[in-house]
């Protein structure tokens, strides 16, 4: 009996040091939202580089955590509830590094907007786009740290919001390339910024599915409620982006 409580002892306090290092890089990951959009709509270029430095601390967490993920299976083999609440961790902290990559690609994307015609209202379209993306992430890792299923379910069902903001852009770009091939180049470019703040609102209801997953042990019935309507008109992927 001692060694048992031993052992669940030692599981608890190596989990804790990875729910530690997870907040640590979701708190990254808000903060190079921020940042980006920040740099994009202000064409802060000294910002934007800050945030492609900063993805290298993402990344280092990213693998300090899946190191201790490795060693926790290894070294305490867990089992039922306690290895539902590291697979969960596994993913989520998957996103998080995927939400970096494309928090990246936003700052990278400012320095050649800098130099091209600008589109009224687009970038201030996007922020708000970002800070509801930044919003829902916040909540999700809230809702993680509270072990509330109600409260990942919100964040999964305000992904429609982030899709309708992202559908109405899309039709707007479209509108300014018609209306004058000279806005072509900046309004590809914006709906790649556009597309790449929809993606992250996608992997911010993957880690509240995650959330879900953890606390309840289900997973949402049914496909996820998305609204962007586009996929059909422009294909493209945004993390197939190169570093």
């Amino acid at each position: 009996m001692n060694d048992s409580r031993h052992i669940a002892s030692a599981f608890d306090r190596d989990l804790d040091s990875i729910h530690a290092k997870i907040l640590k890089m979701g708190g990254l990951v808000e903060a190079s939202i921020v940042d980006s959009s920040k740099a994009l709509e202000s064409r802060d270029q000294e910002l934007a580089e800050k945030v492609r430095r900063g993805d290298a601390a993402i990344d280092a967490l990213d693998e300090q955590i899946n190191d201790e993920v490795a060693n926790l299976i290894a070294l305490r083999a867990p089992t039922a509830v306690d290895l539902r609440t590291v697979l969960a961790i596994m993913r989520m902290t998957s996103n998080l590094e995927r939400i970096g990559d494309l928090s990246k690609n936003l700052a990278k994307r400012s320095d050649v907007l800098g130099q091209l015609t600008q589109i009224s209202g687009a970038t201030g379209s996007i922020r708000r786009m970002t800070r509801e993306v930044e919003a829902m992430l916040k909540d999700a890792l809230d809702a993680f740290i509270q072990r509330d299923p109600d409260f990942a379910r919100d964040v999964i069902e305000r992904d429609r919001e982030v899709d309708e903001m992202y559908n109405t852009l899309f039709r707007e770009f479209l509108t300014f390339m018609l209306e004058d091939p000279r806005n072509i180049t900046a309004c590809m470019h914006l709906h790649f910024i556009a597309k790449n703040v929809e993606r992250m609102g996608d992997h911010v209801t993957a880690i509240a599915e995650q959330v879900l997953f953890y606390v309840t042990g289900e997973t949402p019935e049914g496909s996820r409620p998305k609204a962007d309507v586009t996929s059909s008109d422009m294909k493209y992927n945004p993390e197939a982006e190169p570093d």
